[in-house]
C-alpha cells in the first residue's frame, strides 16, 4: 500500500499544481500573464536586473541597497531571466520549479514518516497532509522560496534521523541548513536548533555536531556579510533595518504572539495542541526532534512579530516551512492513541474502527488546518477560484502595463506595492515603504493604529515606515502609482510636488505636471481631460 499510495498522493498533489498555477494566471489584452505574489516579484525585479548585466540591484544604475532577505532564490530566478523569456510567462518556471521541490518535500515527509511512524496508513495520511495544505502550496506557487526551504528542512530531518538510527554522525543535516542560510537567511534558526538538540542527544558524537553545526553556520554567516559589506556597505540586509530597527522587541513580541494565538485558534486549537500529548506520555529522541525544529520556527514567528499578511489566516512563511513536521507529529499522536485504544480491547474490530476515527479526523483536520480569513475559504483551497494575493497581483500588473504606456523609459514611479507594478512598468521604481531605500529603512516607524485603513491596529513588519517629503517632493517621481495611508495625509506632498489627479482604464495615478517623461497624449486621451 506505501508506494503505490504515495504515488497516488503525488498525481493528485501534480493535478493540484497544474490546476493552482492556471488559477494564478490572468488575461490582459488577450495576452494571458504569469506574474507572482507581489514581494516575489522584486526579488524577480533584482534576478531580471542581475542577469541583463546591470548589478544586484532593483534599479538598473539606482542605488546598492539589499532589499531582498533571499539571495539564493533570487539567484534561482536570475537564471531564468537568462533564458530571455518575455515578462509575461517568465514566471511560471519559478512556479513550476516550487511545484517540483513541493512534491520532492511530500516524498521526504513520507521517508521520514516510514521512519518515525509505525505503519504506512500514518506515513501516507502525514504526506496526503503536507501535500494539500493550502497555506504552505500558496506561498510556494505564488513565488516565495518557502518551497524550496520546507524541502531542506524535512530533507534535514530525514538525513539526522537517519544518521542516528545508524549509530553514526552526519555533517549533512548541518550542510542542507547552512546552504538554506543563502537561500534566506532566517534558516540559522532550525540550524541552530538542530544543533542544540543534538550535542544534547547525541553524546558520543558532541564534538562533531558542535564542530560541523556551528562551524557551517558561522562559516555561512561570515562569508555573507562580507559580501555583503563589500557589495552593499551595510552589515545586514535594508530589510532588516526596515522591519526591525526602530519596532522595540516587546511590541514585536506582543504582535508574534497575537498573531501564533490567531493561528492556533483558526486551525482548531484541540487538533493544533494535540501533538503535545506525545510529550507528556511518549516522548522519544526522534519526536522531541520534530518538536525542537517546530518549536524554533513558532518562536521566530514571534520573536519577528508574525508577518505583514496575517490578515488573510492561516500559517505564514515562517510557520508554513515547518508544517510538515507538525503534521508527522499530528499523525503520530493519532497513531499512538489508537494502538493504545487496541491494547484495552484488541480485537478486529476495534482495529477497523480506530483505523476509520484515525482517517475521519486527519480528513476533518484538512479543513481545520486550511482555513483562512475569507467568506470562499474552500473554494480557494480547491482552485474552484483564484488563491488569495492573485486579485491585487493582476491589478498591480495592468497598472505597471498602463504606466509603461504613458512614460518614456527615464520616468520615475513612486509606489506602495513594489514588485509587480515596477516590474511590469520597466521604470525607475522609488519605493515608498523603503524595502530599496535606506533613507525610509533607517527612519523612524510610523504608530499605525486608526492611521492606516489597509493595515492591522499596530505595527505590520516592513508595511511602517514612510517619508513623503522624501519619496515625493525630495525624490520628484513624475508618477504616484498610489496612496499609502490617508490621502488626506499624503495631498499636501503631492500638491507641493506639482501633482495633478488622473483616473485612467480605472486606475488613479497622480502625474507630475511638468514632467516630460510624460506621454501626454496618451494620458489626456485616456482620461478625457
Amino acid at each position: 500500500m506505501g508506494i503505490l499510495g504515495l504515488i497516488g498522493i503525488l498525481l493528485a498533489f501534480a493535478f493540484y499544481c497544474a490546476r493552482f498555477i492556471e488559477r494564478t494566471s490572468f488575461v490582459i489584452d488577450e495576452q494571458r500573464y504569469y506574474a507572482l505574489f507581489d514581494d516575489a516579484m522584486i526579488s524577480m525585479q533584482y534576478a531580471r536586473n542581475l542577469a541583463h548585466g546591470d548589478g544586484l540591484v532593483w534599479n538598473a544604475g539606482g542605488e546598492r541597497v539589499e532589499g531582498f532577505s533571499n539571495p539564493g532564490w533570487v539567484l534561482f530566478m536570475a537564471l531564468f531571466h537568462k533564458l530571455s523569456l518575455p515578462p509575461e510567462t517568465v514566471s511560471l518556471p519559478i512556479q513550476i520549479s516550487s511545484a517540483i521541490f513541493l512534491g520532492l518535500n511530500i516524498v521526504v515527509v513520507w521517508l521520514v514518516g516510514r521512519r518515525l511512524l509505525a505503519s504506512e496508513l500514518a506515513a501516507l495520511l502525514a504526506a496526503g497532509l503536507t501535500a494539500f495544505y493550502f497555506h504552505l502550496n500558496n506561498w510556494a506557487l505564488q513565488g516565495m522560496e518557502v518551497g524550496l526551504l520546507t524541502l531542506l528542512l524535512s530533507s534535514a530531518v530525514w538525513l539526522a534521523l537517519r544518521a542516528r538510527d545508524g549509530g553514526r554522525f552526519s555533517l549533512w543535516p548541518y550542510a542542507l541548513l547552512a546552504l538554506g542560510t543563502w537561500i534566506r537567511v532566517d534558516m540559522l534558526v532550525p540550524l541552530t536548533a538542530l544543533c542544540i538538540l543534538q550535542v544534547w542527544q547525541d553524546a558520543p558524537y558532541r564534538r562533531q555536531h558542535l564542530l560541523w553545526g556551528l562551524g557551517l553556520l558561522a562559516a555561512s554567516l561570515a562569508l555573507q556579510t562580507s559580501l555583503r559589506y563589500w557589495y552593499y556597505g551595510e552589515l545586514v540586509p535594508n530589510t532588516y533595518t526596515l522591519k526591525v530597527a526602530g519596532i522595540s522587541l516587546a511590541e514585536r513580541l506582543r504582535r508574534g504572539l497575537d498573531v501564533l494565538g490567531g493561528f492556533l485558534w483558526d486551525s482548531g486549537w484541540f487538533l493544533a495542541l494535540l501533538p503535545l500529548l506525545l510529550l507528556a506520555f511518549w516522548p522519544d529522541k526522534a519526536t522531541l526532534l520534530l518538536f525542537a525544529l517546530l518549536a524554533g520556527q513558532l518562536a521566530y514567528s514571534i520573536y519577528v512579530g508574525g508577518d505583514a499578511w496575517e490578515h488573510k489566516g492561516g500559517a505564514n512563511r515562517f510557520i508554513a516551512l515547518a508544517m510538515p513536521l507538525f503534521f508527522l507529529l499530528f499523525v503520530q499522536v493519532l497513531d499512538k492513541l489508537r494502538r493504545t485504544l487496541l491494547q484495552l480491547r484488541p480485537d478486529n474490530w476495534t482495529a477497523l474502527a480506530s483505523q476509520g476515527v484515525m482517517a475521519a479526523l486527519v480528513f476533518t483536520s484538512l479543513f481545520s488546518f486550511n482555513v483562512i480569513h475569507e467568506n470562499d475559504a474552500r473554494d480557494k483551497w480547491l482552485t474552484i477560484k483564484r488563491p488569495i494575493f492573485v486579485p491585487g497581483t493582476e491589478r498591480y500588473t495592468r497598472i505597471g502595463l498602463l504606466i509603461n504606456q504613458i512614460t518614456t523609459p527615464e520616468a520615475r514611479i513612486a509606489v506602495a506595492t513594489a514588485g509587480n507594478i515596477i516590474y511590469f512598468a520597466d521604470r525607475y521604481g522609488i519605493d515608498m515603504l523603503g524595502k530599496s531605500d535606506k533613507v525610509i529603512a533607517s527612519s523612524a516607524p510610523h504608530s499605525v493604529g486608526g492611521t492606516l485603513s489597509n493595515v492591522e491596529d499596530t505595527f505590520r513588519p516592513g508595511h511602517n515606515k514612510w517619508d513623503y517629503q522624501h519619496s515625493i517632493v525630495q525624490l520628484q517621481p513624475d508618477i504616484v502609482a498610489q496612496i499609502w495611508g490617508s490621502s488626506r495625509e499624503m495631498a499636501p506632498y503631492l500638491e507641493a510636488g506639482g501633482f495633478e489627479h488622473f483616473e485612467l482604464e480605472g486606475f488613479v495615478l497622480y502625474i507630475r505636471t511638468d514632467s516630460s517623461y510624460i506621454l501626454w497624449d496618451q494620458v489626456n486621451a485616456q482620461s478625457g481631460k
